[in-house]
C-alpha cells in the first residue's frame, strides 16, 4: 500500500508540474508557441504519468479493479487539463489532410511531442533513482530496464494497436452525440476497456509518441519490430477509421464526399 501512495503523489507531481507549465506558457507565450507548449507539456505529463503507471502495474501486482481505476482516473484527469492538445502524431497527420494546419506546423509539433516523450524519461529515472518506494529500489537494481512488452507475436501486437486505435478514433469522432458532461467519461470508458482487452498482447498503446517513451526501451524486439507495431498499427488504424466513416459508408449510402470533412466536435469549436 506503501507503494501505492507513493506512487499516487508521483503522478500527482507530473500532472500539477505539467499544469504549471501550461499556465505559465500560456501568459508568456501567446499565440502560435502557446500550440507547441500545450503539446509539449501534455505529452510530458502523459509520458510521465504512464511511465509510473506502468511500473506499478508490472511489479505491485495490483488487483485488476483498482488498476483500472487508476487507469480509468488517470484518463479523465487527461482529458481534462490537455486543453484540446492530442499528444498523438496522428492527430497533428489529421490535421493536415484535412487542410485545418499546414505540413510545418505539424513537423514541428510531432517534434514537440517526441521531445516531451524523451524528456518524460529522463523524469522517471530521476524520480525513480530516489528510491522513494520498495518498487522504485528494485527498479533502479535493475538499471530501469524493461523487458519485451509483447504478449504475442509481433503480427498479433500490430493488430491490436491497429484496433485500439480504430476504435478510439471511431470514440472520437462520433462523442460529439452524447451529453457534454458524459464526453470525458465515455472516452474513458473506452480507452479503459481497450487497455484491459488489449494490454495482455502489446500494452495497449495506440499512441506512437507514447509507445516510444514507454516500450521502445525495452529489450526482446527490434527497433523496427516496435515501429511497425506501435507506429504503423495505430496510424492505419486511425486512417481506417476515418475512411471508413468519412469515405466508404458516405459511398455506400449514396452520399458523396470531396476531400476529408472536419468532423462535428471541430466544426463546434471554429463557431
Amino acid at each position: 500500500m506503501a507503494d501505492l501512495w507513493v506512487s499516487l503523489t508521483v503522478l500527482g507531481a507530473a500532472v500539477l508540474l505539467s499544469e504549471a507549465t501550461r499556465r505559465t506558457a500560456a501568459r508568456l507565450f501567446p499565440g502560435a508557441y502557446w500550440i507547441y507548449l500545450l503539446e509539449a507539456a501534455s505529452t510530458f505529463q502523459l509520458c510521465c504519468c504512464t511511465h509510473e503507471l506502468k511500473l506499478l502495474g508490472e511489479t505491485a501486482r495490483l488487483e485488476l479493479p483498482l488498476s483500472l481505476a487508476l487507469t480509468y482516473t488517470m484518463t479523465v484527469i487527461h482529458l481534462l487539463t490537455f486543453r484540446g492538445a492530442t499528444c498523438n502524431p496522428s492527430g497533428a497527420l489529421e490535421s493536415v489532410c484535412r487542410g485545418t494546419s499546414t505540413g510545418k506546423a505539424a513537423v514541428i509539433l510531432i517534434a514537440c511531442q517526441f521531445a516531451a516523450a524523451v524528456a518524460a524519461q529522463f523524469f522517471a529515472a530521476s524520480v525513480w533513482s530516489l528510491g522513494l518506494s520498495d518498487i522504485h529500489v528494485r527498479h533502479q537494481r535493475f538499471g530501469f530496464r524493461c523487458f519485451d512488452p509483447l504478449g504475442g507475436t509481433v503480427l498479433e501486437a500490430a493488430a491490436v494497436e491497429l484496433a485500439c486505435a480504430f476504435i478510439v478514433q471511431a470514440a472520437a469522432m462520433h462523442v460529439h452525440k452524447v451529453d457534454e458532461k458524459l464526453r470525458v467519461h465515455c472516452i474513458a470508458a473506452v480507452i479503459t476497456a481497450l487497455v484491459y482487452t488489449g494490454g495482455s498482447i502489446s500494452g495497449a498503446v495506440f499512441n506512437p509518441v507514447l509507445a516510444f517513451s514507454i516500450q521502445f526501451p525495452c529489450s526482446g524486439h527490434t527497433y523496427l519490430e516496435y515501429c511497425f507495431v506501435y507506429w504503423l498499427g495505430p496510424i492505419l488504424g486511425v486512417a481506417s477509421c476515418i475512411l471508413l466513416f468519412e469515405k466508404v459508408i458516405p459511398f455506400l449510402s449514396g452520399k458523396s464526399t470531396i476531400g476529408l470533412d472536419v468532423p462535428a466536435a471541430q466544426k463546434q469549436k471554429t463557431q
